[in-house]
């Protein structure tokens, strides 16, 4: 997904959309710019559900289309919250996993990785970043990317890496599991996931 200047984006979105925005000297830029242009006037409903919804998109770097099918997903169930099961669905994607399980510094790191064909699921190849997993479903790096200085130097940054509770992570294999499925409080969540379900409802 082609995506314009990242701190223009942020800006408008917020800090949390791409990694190369959560810096001290951004937080503080941002809080000098804040503190000139005073507050703002109130948005709309749309307003506010648009930008939600281009967070989500920015964040997890998916064309509309493809969010749009996740909204409709989590809707399909007659009962409950739809909220789980579209953040569930972001969370499972492949390129977000290898992300999460600290194998990729970004998620654009992470849609690289899968694509140039380094990872692998249940020890396959997977080469589609937008993969959604399931819970029992394995991840590793395939054998002869492990040799590559990138692999090599993170075996020793990965122990620095934290992962959520719905991975295990095997570091010195670079293999890991799904065993749960991701909850809203299992992962930051940086977007107002009602308003993007809203705002696909109109």
């Amino acid at each position: 997904m082609l995506v314009g200047p990242k701190y223009k984006i942020c800006k408008r979105l917020g800090n949390g959309v791409f990694e190369k925005c959560q810096t001290q000297k951004f937080a503080l830029s941002e809080g000098r710019r804040g503190k000139k242009q005073g507050s703002r006037r109130g948005a709309s409903d749309y307003g506010r559900q648009l930008l939600e919804m281009q967070r989500v998109r920015f964040t997890y770097g998916m064309p509309e289309r493809q969010l749009y099918r996740y909204v409709k997903e989590s809707r399909a169930g007659k009962t409950g919250d739809p909220t789980g099961p579209l953040f569930a669905n972001l969370e499972l994607r492949l390129d977000n996993a290898v992300y999460r399980l600290g194998f990729a510094s970004t998620r654009r790191l992470a849609r690289q990785l899968v694509a140039h064909g380094h990872i692998t699921v249940n020890r396959e190849r997977a080469t589609i970043p937008s993969r959604i997993l399931s819970v029992g479903d394995e991840i590793g790096v395939r054998e002869g990317s492990k040799r590559s200085i990138y692999m090599q130097n993170l075996l020793e940054e990965l122990p620095n890496r934290t992962v959520p509770s719905w991975l295990t992570r095997d570091t010195s294999a670079l293999t890991a599991k799904i065993v749960a499925l991701p909850t809203r409080d299992s992962a930051e969540s940086l977007a107002n996931l009602s308003a993007v379900i809203e705002f696909y409802s109109r």
